[in-house]
């Protein structure tokens, strides 16, 4: 599956603004959470190209696979390969046994909403402010003008990327943590 997405670094008041926005433009709230995601080093992960996630949501993982595709538009594609986890600490258990292990944790708070075929999320990370929009190019391009987004600043840097370089190192493992 290849994962196509828009990511926004915001402001308090523009994500205030998007937040007003959003219903108003015909988005229904799908809902709240906190992930804790944990990235791993190792083997094929060298490269930088690529990541393997675990991702925390209350007593439920995700583990993710994520490769980049090359591209210079703000809209960003990568392969993604998903699936859930049971047992999070099995799963811990089984990545460290093959040779991977953690290098960096970065917590989150996320809203999702839907509107149309498109998500969006706004995020709240340690360092920082995110709406990200996911769905095809023409839909991503049809909700930023839905939603009357001028002016918002386009990051192109992954959340992994911005725990490197805003986190603290402890014991060799990149975090950022609220």
């Amino acid at each position: 599956m290849i994962e196509v997405e828009k990511k926004f670094r915001l402001t308090k008041r523009q994500r205030d603004a998007v937040l007003k926005r959003l219903p108003d433009a015909g988005a229904k709230l799908e809902g709240e959470e906190f992930e804790e995601n944990t990235l791993y080093s190792g083997a094929a992960l060298s490269d930088g190209s690529c990541v393997l996630r675990l991702r925390r949501v209350g007593s439920k993982a995700t583990l993710t696979y994520k490769k980049r595709l090359p591209s210079s538009s703000p809209i960003k594609q990568q392969r993604e390969e998903e699936t859930g986890v049971a047992d999070p600490e099995a799963m811990e258990a089984i990545l460290e046994a093959l040779g991977f292990s953690p290098s960096l944790v970065y917590e989150k708070r996320r809203q999702t909403w839907r509107l149309g075929k498109t998500e969006i999320v706004i995020d709240v990370l340690p360092f920082g402010l995110f709406m990200e929009i996911e769905g095809r190019a023409s839909d991503i391009k049809a909700v930023e003008r839905k939603l009357g987004l001028k002016g918002l600043r386009t990051e192109h840097a992954t959340y992994p990327q911005l725990t490197a370089k805003h986190g603290k190192v402890y014991d060799g493992l990149i975090e950022s943590r609220f």
